[in-house]
C-alpha cells in the first residue's frame, strides 16, 4: 500500500476585493462642507477590512505523486477508475478515450477544478487522466497523470497549455493568404524548445507562388535543422512526405487561421471531413472553424491535433536572457562577444550582431530574436 499524507494546498479564490469607487473625498467636497454631508453619500460602497481571501485546504495525497510537477495530487481509489486519453476538452465537457475505443463524456471533479494552478486549463487536449465511470458512457476525472512534450504559450498572465504529450508540432504556414509571418513562425520553435517537442515546417498553398520565391525562406529553416515541407492542399501536393513524418507519432498541427490546417488534414485522411473556412476578404486573415483543439486517430498510424488558429504566441517561462540559447545559429559567434552578457542588441563587440552583418546568421531570424528580447509583438 503506497504511503499517504496530509498536505496544505492552495484553491483558487472564492472571493475577490471589494471594488472600491475611489471618490469619497470627491463627494464631501471641500472644507466647507456641511457636517452632515457624509450623511449623504451613497451607500454603494462597502469597506471592509478584509482582503482577498485565501483558501487552504487539507488534502490526502499520495507520497510522490505529483501533477505535471506542480504538486501533490489527491490520493483516488486507482482500482475503481479507467485510464483514457483527453480527446477534447470544452467548458464542462471533456471527452475521453480508452485504450479499448470506448469514449466517455467527462465531467472533473470539483476538488480538482478548484485547486490554484498556473495554468489557464486543468485538463487539456492529450492529457492521460484517470476517471470514475459512472454509466456506459459517463464519467468523472479524478486525476491527470503527470505530462510530456507540452505547447504552451502565455495568455493574460497565465500559461494556456494548447495540448499535452506531444513529440511533435507541425507549424503550418501560407505562401500566400493570411500572409506569411516568420516571426510567428520563430514563436513557434522557442515554445516548441521549450515543451522538449521537435517542430517541422509546413509552408501551404505554395501552387498560388512561384516556387523560387520560397527558396530563401525554406533554406533559413533548413540549415538551422528543420524541415520545410511545400505543401498544397489544393492540388494533393506533398503529402505523402507530410504523412510519412506524422506515421506512428503525436503531432499537434498550429498555426494560423486560414492557412489550411484542417484542409491539410482532410486531405491526408479524407474521412476526418473538418469543417474548413474561408480567408476574410476584407483583413486578409483567417476565420476560426476550428473552435477547441481536438485529438484524431490517423488510419496510417499516429495521432494529430487540430487547433484553433493563433495569431499570436506569447512566450510562457522564457527569460529574455534564455532566448539567446533557442536560437541555435547564434552559439559559435556567442564566444566572439566582448561583454560576457552581451544581449547581442546595441552592445559594442558583439560577436552576434556582428556575424549578422555579414549574412552568416539570417537577418530575418536576427530581427525576429531582437523582437521577442524586446517584448514586441507579433
Amino acid at each position: 500500500m503506497r504511503d499517504k499524507r496530509k498536505v496544505r494546498v492552495d484553491f483558487r479564490k472564492n472571493r475577490e476585493k471589494t471594488t472600491r469607487l475611489g471618490n469619497l473625498a470627491r463627494q464631501l467636497g471641500n472644507e466647507a462642507a456641511s457636517d452632515n454631508a457624509h450623511d449623504q453619500l451613497a451607500g454603494s460602497e462597502r469597506l471592509s477590512g478584509k482582503g482577498r481571501l485565501s483558501r487552504r485546504r487539507t488534502i490526502i495525497a499520495s507520497a510522490g505523486d505529483s501533477a505535471s510537477g506542480d504538486g501533490p495530487q489527491r490520493d483516488i481509489d486507482v482500482s475503481k477508475c479507467l485510464t483514457g486519453r483527453v480527446l477534447s476538452s470544452a467548458g464542462l465537457t471533456t471527452v475521453v478515450r480508452c485504450a479499448d475505443g470506448r469514449r466517455f463524456e467527462c465531467t472533473i471533479r470539483k476538488v480538482l477544478r478548484t485547486m490554484s494552478r498556473d495554468e489557464r486549463n486543468i485538463v487539456i487536449t492529450g492529457d492521460e487522466v484517470l476517471f470514475l465511470p459512472e454509466s456506459i458512457d459517463k464519467g468523472v476525472i479524478e486525476r491527470v497523470n503527470p505530462r510530456h512534450g507540452v505547447l504552451a504559450r502565455g495568455s493574460q498572465n497565465r500559461e494556456h497549455i494548447l495540448v499535452a504529450n506531444i513529440d511533435q508540432v507541425a507549424i503550418v504556414i501560407s505562401a500566400v493568404e493570411p500572409a506569411l509571418k516568420p516571426h510567428l513562425v520563430d514563436r513557434f520553435l522557442v515554445s516548441a524548445a521549450k515543451g522538449n517537442v521537435g517542430a517541422i515546417i509546413c509552408l501551404n498553398k505554395v501552387d498560388l507562388v512561384d516556387p523560387a520565391d520560397l527558396q530563401m525562406l525554406c533554406g533559413i529553416y533548413g540549415q538551422i535543422g528543420h524541415e520545410v515541407i511545400l505543401l498544397s492542399a489544393e492540388r494533393q501536393l506533398g503529402l505523402d512526405r507530410l504523412r510519412a513524418l506524422l506515421r506512428n507519432r503525436q503531432t499537434v498541427i498550429a498555426g494560423q487561421s486560414g492557412v489550411g490546417k484542417s484542409s491539410l488534414l482532410n486531405a491526408i485522411q479524407p474521412g476526418l471531413s473538418l469543417r474548413t473556412g474561408e480567408v476574410s476578404d476584407w483583413t486578409k486573415k483567417g476565420k476560426h472553424t476550428t473552435r477547441n483543439a481536438e485529438l484524431y486517430e490517423l488510419e496510417f498510424g499516429g495521432w494529430v491535433v487540430d487547433t484553433p488558429g493563433i495569431r499570436q504566441m506569447e512566450l510562457w517561462d522564457v527569460l529574455p536572457a534564455e532566448i539567446e540559447g533557442y536560437f541555435v545559429e547564434f552559439r559559435p559567434f556567442v564566444r566572439f562577444c566582448k561583454f560576457p552578457n552581451c544581449r547581442h542588441l546595441h552592445e559594442s563587440g558583439c560577436g552576434v550582431r556582428s556575424a549578422a552583418a555579414r549574412g552568416l546568421i539570417s537577418t530575418m531570424r536576427f530581427q525576429s530574436y531582437c523582437k521577442l528580447v524586446l517584448g514586441d509583438g507579433d
